[in-house]
């Protein structure tokens, strides 16, 4: 198990929390199934496989939970199997049911604009924290980016030549992403006023910084966007919402779907097309609210 999560981490370039998934997901396949990971593995037949995936379905594991335990389980037989460890992979024949893929929550322009009004009320000189949290959520909502990808950036990661930040996304894919003004503007501010009068001499180059002057982290943001994002008509969301909501508005805005496949860092065009159902529904239900024949 050990040499597994170091080709995850090394190879693959997997993030933590994606290591954490899989390590549980095997350990829970290898004490369901009563076999050891390390010594056991010819056990691990299609069959076996099979059996334990019934289980999870059983117990009323969502289809979304099965999926994912199929994909680590899938993933360690290959590195079983390529390791020389399986002559035969089982997980290549494993199938599992698709997760149901519901369309993602989009925040609306008036919500924003009511957000972005409460943010720069608080964002003043004697508030370190307030410019930095308007500076956090300009950038999210400008760059799509994910919520890992923004607290790890460093100063040196902001071109403002040229209003890009270079992002590190899944699998350590470096993307480059532009900015508009107002993330400009919010981040100057950031920097110059707020970042200083938090910084400790031990930080470095983090970008985003806490009250006690350490790097942000993940749950601070999200935190922050959730209890910004309860207070309107959007309800109950995460910083993701961010993220799809950048992507929609630029969509419905005329832009390419390459074009918000690179900004976003999908791999796949597939997972960006999504974000065309979001524009259809949008468009569907504003000609049933204004077309007279609708």
């Amino acid at each position: 198990m050990v040499d597994y999560a170091t080709y995850l981490g090394s190879a693959k370039g997997y993030s933590a929390n994606t290591l954490k998934a899989y390590a549980a997901d095997i350990r829970d396949l290898c004490e369901n199934m009563k076999i050891e990971p390390d010594q056991d593995v010819e056990a691990l037949e299609l069959e076996l496989l099979r059996d334990w995936l019934w289980r999870v379905s059983e117990s009323g594991a969502s289809k979304a939970t099965i999926a994912r335990k199929s994909a680590s389980v899938r993933s360690f037989t290959a590195w079983l199997h390529k390791s020389g460890n399986l002559k035969i992979d089982p997980g290549l024949r494993l199938r599992s049911p698709k997760a149901n893929r519901s369309l993602p929550k989009v925040v609306s322009r008036e919500s924003l604009d009511q957000l972005f009004g409460w943010l720069q009320s608080k964002a003043t000189t004697d508030n370190p924290n307030g410019l930095r949290d308007l500076a956090v959520v300009e950038l999210l909502y400008a760059t799509g980016a994910r919520v890992s990808e923004l607290v790890s950036l460093n100063l040196g990661d902001i071109d403002y030549s040229r209003n890009i930040v270079r992002l590190m996304g899944k699998g350590a894919k470096e993307r480059m992403v532009p900015f508009g003004q107002p993330a400009r503007d919010a981040l100057d501010d950031w920097i110059r006023i707020g970042r200083n009068q938090v910084a400790t001499d031990s930080v470095g180059a983090a970008l985003f910084l806490n009250s006690r002057g350490q790097r942000i982290g993940v749950r601070q943001v999200y935190s922050l966007v959730a209890g910004l994002l309860q207070e309107t008509s959007t309800g109950v969301a995460g910083p993701h919402a961010l993220r799809h909501s950048a992507a929609t508005h630029l969509l419905d805005g005329g832009a390419d779907l390459r074009a918000v496949q690179e900004l976003l860092g999908h791999a796949s065009l597939g997972t960006t097309q999504i974000y065309t159902h979001v524009s259809i529904e949008r468009l569907r239900d504003g000609y049933k609210n204004a077309h007279p024949r609708a």
